[in-house]
């Protein structure tokens, strides 16, 4: 065998190996290759969920935010509208007041004490009782008592009562300049029974208590005074 044909067999030997080192390195890289994607993929989608996540929670956290402030915002208009109404009741209350530190000298008054002995006498129901009001009043209620006494027996259809009125302890007056923040009553009467346990206080600043503390349910329209005056209140 000569130098050529040594050479040639030399070359294709080298050319065997070179190909089965290509097949064997084949054989490596394409499932390591495989390998690789699969695991980078996984870990895409891993970060993928991660970022999905962190997203949908910060998502929440800005809607519970948004629902938080939206919740304080209107509790604070409802508080604000609930001021202004209060303010406007507690308004038309002062003005009230102040109309009826003039109404005992209106002609319709003597009428009106004699209704406001007749409903307390109707409410204590007693043989017996004492009366007060204002040193002012003093000659009105004595005036109307043969009246009050005929139209409670008729009422209430017993006899009628003893009616004691008393002239030494009087309701205070109604306030002046001098004395504008003292006890004082714009009229009206006060009854107690003999042993004085029981008591009906029927004086006018009474009577305005209870309507605007919303004890009279309704008012002469038959609709409460808030509602008459906003309409219905949301909840």
């Amino acid at each position: 065998m000569n130098d050529a044909d040594v050479s040639k067999q030399i070359q294709q030997m080298v050319r065997f190996i070179r190909q089965e080192a290509e097949e064997k390195a084949n054989e490596i890289t394409v499932p390591s290759e495989e390998e690789f994607n699969i695991e980078k993929l996984q870990l895409v989608e891993a970060e993928k969920r991660k970022i999905k996540q962190e997203y949908e929670r910060k998502q929440k956290q800005v809607e519970v935010r948004k629902k938080i402030e939206y919740s304080m915002q209107l509790n604070a208009s409802r508080i604000k509208v609930l001021q202004a109404q209060d303010d406007e009741v507690n308004s038309m209350k002062e003005a009230a007041s102040k109309d009826l530190l003039s109404f005992h000298n209106h002609p319709a008054y003597k009428n009106l004490l004699k209704d406001l002995i007749v409903q307390s006498l109707i409410r204590l129901k007693e043989p017996a009782v004492l009366l007060c009001c204002r040193e002012d009043d003093l000659y009105l209620v004595q005036s109307v008592l043969e009246l009050v006494e005929l139209e409670y027996a008729m009422k209430a259809l017993v006899q009628k009562p003893e009616i004691i009125i008393d002239e030494q302890v009087c309701l205070p007056p109604a306030p002046t300049q001098h004395q504008a923040h003292g006890p004082f009553c714009s009229g009206g009467v006060v009854l107690a029974s003999s042993d004085g346990k029981i008591v009906c206080e029927n004086t006018l600043d009474a009577k305005l208590d209870v309507v605007f503390q919303k004890k009279l349910p309704e008012v002469s329209s038959h609709m409460p005074i808030r509602k008459l005056l906003f309409g219905q209140v949301a909840a």
